[in-house]
């Protein structure tokens, strides 16, 4: 799973987002990726725990007690490896024992663990207040440089997102960059029940704190699901792209 480029909104330890390359705080924690050897963060990697019955979970906010596993690979990696037996080989290698189970859809469950952390954490954020929904407000903030992160469903229409794109861009003066919100792998019903809310289509994040967390958590979702990178580091102040109701 490779590193995405959110060098812009390092701003707490819960959201330690880096551009590929750029300095990590020496103290933060790294892990090994037992299938690639890759030496990463441990926030850029995923925990796999064994169970007291020697199952394999995902355990994507790596609380789950006892020993784990990392990987920081993609889905369609992950995939392989365990259709070939090497994954086994390596958790076996990991965990000190053999006596482990590994589910065929392993990689449905991360993949469904991770997605559900983004939209965990774009609930809390809207719960605390750091997050816009409707096209006006939206379009407001954007234009005054308030908008950290500009998100859209997977559903949203073309003009709805050129619209909020623009206003995003005005207010960051990157007019001419074609740089756009983020397209994000959900449509508009799964994004409204996340966020308590109807007919959300487009949201912005009005909070860099907030935009850092929600960053990272979509990062690590969209990158195991083999999207590209779609948060971009923001000239202005650090700030990063940007979902909710949309232009008709």
């Amino acid at each position: 799973m490779r590193k995405l480029p959110n060098e812009g909104l390092k701003t707490q330890p819960q959201a330690p987002v880096n551009s590929g390359g750029s300095a990590r705080d020496a103290h933060t924690p790294e892990r090994k990726c037992i299938l690639s050897g890759r030496h990463a963060a441990r926030d850029e990697l995923i925990r796999l725990a064994l169970g007291p019955d020697g199952q394999v979970a995902p355990d994507v906010r790596a609380r789950a007690p006892g020993r784990g596993a990392w990987i920081g690979v993609d889905r369609a990696t992950l995939d392989a490896a365990n259709a070939k037996g090497k994954l086994k080989g390596a958790l076996a290698r990991a965990f000190k024992t053999g006596d482990i189970a590994i589910a065929d859809d392993l990689g449905d469950r991360i993949e469904a663990a991770l997605r559900q952390n983004a939209l965990d954490r774009l609930g809390l954020e809207a719960r605390a207040g750091n997050l816009a929904t409707g096209s006006d407000r939206i379009a407001t903030e954007a234009r005054r440089g308030a908008v950290h992160l500009l998100l859209h469903a997977a559903d949203a229409s073309i003009e709805g997102r050129r619209k909020l794109d623009q206003a995003w861009r005005v207010g960051q003066g990157t007019e001419g960059s074609g740089r756009q919100g983020l397209v994000l792998p959900a449509e508009r019903t799964i994004l409204s029940l996340a966020l308590g809310r109807e007919n959300v289509v487009h949201a912005a994040i009005i909070d860099r704190a907030a935009a850092a967390r929600v960053s990272h958590a979509l990062d690590r979702w969209r990158a195991f699901i083999g999207r590209e990178a779609g948060v971009e580091a923001v000239a202005a102040d650090a700030s990063a792209v940007n979902m909710t109701k949309d232009f008709e």
